[in-house]
């Protein structure tokens, strides 16, 4: 007997942009009710493949197939119709809209909005209890913390009827946590019949919740295998083309003189809530300083003060014994960056580079008025494009093409401009938020080398991370946030989640 045809099928898929090939005939199928893994180093053609399906690009050549039969999927009216939907790595939400509205956008039903907002609120509240998707639909989308905006990007595909749904780097932004419970969630979804597509550089993930996995590199499928039959590490090496080290190998630290000092730092935001409180610390030349904290208890704040970002209300903050910022003057990050303070922002979207701007553009922001790059009247373009062009080289940064718009990179790779810019300065002192997000093992591994390298020639680091593995894996000393104060510190050789984890609950927290 005949078994039931795979939910969706790709055959023979080629896909180019100008020389850049990022799909190379590639065929592969997903069974019904599984939730398959694809896998790939950054720029590998994962997410090309997966907008392919979802009708974002046209292929040029190869067919698709769902169900069974051939589907002509033109636009994502067509994935939709097909019972086919997709959540972003980058949410595609509209922050001022409640959940309920963001839902409904683009299938109204109609002219008048009450009878399909009455319709929508009815069956996103059977889906969230189906689910366990639950979620406040009267909220605007912007107030809601990461892991429940990407809650509202689950029900915006249910709603739609989505029997077969494309994650793309859906823990990128999460914490452990929320990671834990997206599984959760698909798991529900898989038991209901539903098919999962789960595009992420996390290997571990892969493990523990596909059935199969796809390998892909350069555009091509490598590799198909059970996840049963296969490991991480033979994982990382069809990925790379190589063997790949999974721990961190440093020699102890050397600290040096106070690089980075803060002193009682305090900051408040727009809405009244004090994120900051009274936080004093010390980063040394050649030793990396690790914050650990839950999401959202302070450090991304705490991040922005240090990098002259935002505006203290109390206390003082000095580099090489020099203070730079106070809270009696604006804050003013040009200052800090020429005082030799370099910073790789959490939000490369928002933070990192301009969507529009070329990547020779982006690889310059806040350095662009160095003497390197401007003329007497005019910028010189092209110093700035055979610079971005040597920094790709040096990170595999992929496509390695300096005019091409920055938004027209994958995550990882807009990652790495961001990482090489930044790095590349050779700052006194390095202020690094989420450096590896989204990145693959492979260039993961490279950035953990070169962190330890810039440490062991003096540089003085300051980390944070919501991944603890990687804290504990890179830092020196580690300091734990929690509620916007400092609640303890830990020495690096001596960290164990054992000893970390009760003080990012607040358990044992210094007063």
């Amino acid at each position: 007997m005949r078994g039931a045809p795979p939910a969706v099928a790709l055959r023979g898929i080629d896909k180019r942009f100008g020389s850049v090939r990022a799909n190379r005939n590639v065929s592969l199928e997903v069974a019904a009710g599984s939730i398959h893994g694809i896998v790939g180093e950054n720029g590998a053609g994962k997410s090309t493949l997966m907008s392919i399906l979802y009708g974002f690009y046209r292929p040029d050549a190869g067919a698709i197939e769902v169900g069974g039969r051939p589907a002509s999927i033109a636009g994502p009216r067509d994935a939709i119709a097909a019972g086919i939907g997709m959540v972003h790595q980058h949410f595609m939400l509209v922050d001022p809209l409640t959940v309920v509205e963001n839902v409904l956008l683009g299938v109204e039903g109609g002219a008048r909005l009450a009878p399909g907002l009455r319709r929508a609120r009815e069956s996103l509240t059977r889906l969230a209890q189906e689910y366990g998707l639950e979620v406040d639909l009267d909220a605007a989308v912007g107030d809601l913390p990461v892991g429940l905006q990407q809650r509202v990007e689950i029900l915006k595909a249910l709603y739609r009827d989505a029997r077969t749904l494309i994650l793309d780097e859906p823990t990128g932004v999460l914490t452990p946590q929320e990671a834990d419970e997206l599984f959760r969630i698909l798991a529900a979804l898989r038991e209901q019949g539903r098919t999962m597509i789960l595009i992420t550089h996390k290997l571990r993930e892969i493990m523990a919740v596909t059935g199969r996995v796809t390998v892909m590199r350069r555009g091509e499928v490598v590799a198909n295998v059970k996840t049963a039959e296969t490991s991480q590490e033979r994982l990382a090496e069809l990925m790379v083309g190589r063997k790949v080290l999974f721990r961190v190998e440093k020699n102890p630290a050397k600290p040096g003189v106070v690089v980075l000092q803060a002193d009682r730092l305090s900051y408040t935001d727009a809405a009244g809530v004090r994120r900051v409180r009274d936080v004093s610390l010390a980063v040394r030349a050649g030793e990396i300083v690790g914050i650990a904290g839950v999401a959202g208890n302070g450090q991304s704040e705490l991040l922005a003060l240090l990098a002259g970002i935002a505006q203290p209300d109390a206390g003082t903050l000095q580099v090489r014994g020099r203070v730079v910022c106070d809270h009696r003057a604006a804050a003013d990050a040009r200052r800090l960056r020429h005082a030799g303070v370099g910073h790789v922002p959490e939000d490369r979207q928002r933070m990192g580079l301009v969507a529009g701007f070329a990547a020779c553009e982006s690889a310059i922001l806040g350095h662009h008025d160095d003497r390197a790059y401007n003329g007497a009247f005019l910028m010189r373009r092209r110093r700035i494009v055979e610079e971005s062009r040597r920094q790709m080289a040096e990170f595999d940064i992929r496509p390695a093409d300096p005019l091409l718009r920055s938004d027209a990179f994958s995550g990882g790779n807009q990652q790495k401009i961001i990482v090489a810019r930044e790095l590349g300065r050779d700052p006194a002192v390095l202020l690094i938020g989420q450096p590896t997000r989204g990145l693959d093992i492979g260039a993961i591994e490279f950035i953990h080398r070169r962190l330890i390298a810039l440490r062991d020639r003096g540089m003085a680091i300051l980390l944070v991370s919501v991944e603890l593995d990687e804290i504990m894996a890179l830092s020196d000393r580690i300091l734990v946030m929690f509620e916007g104060a400092l609640a303890g510190e830990v020495a690096g050789r001596d960290a164990s989640e054992q000893i970390i984890g009760p003080l990012m609950a607040g358990v044992g927290a210094a007063a």
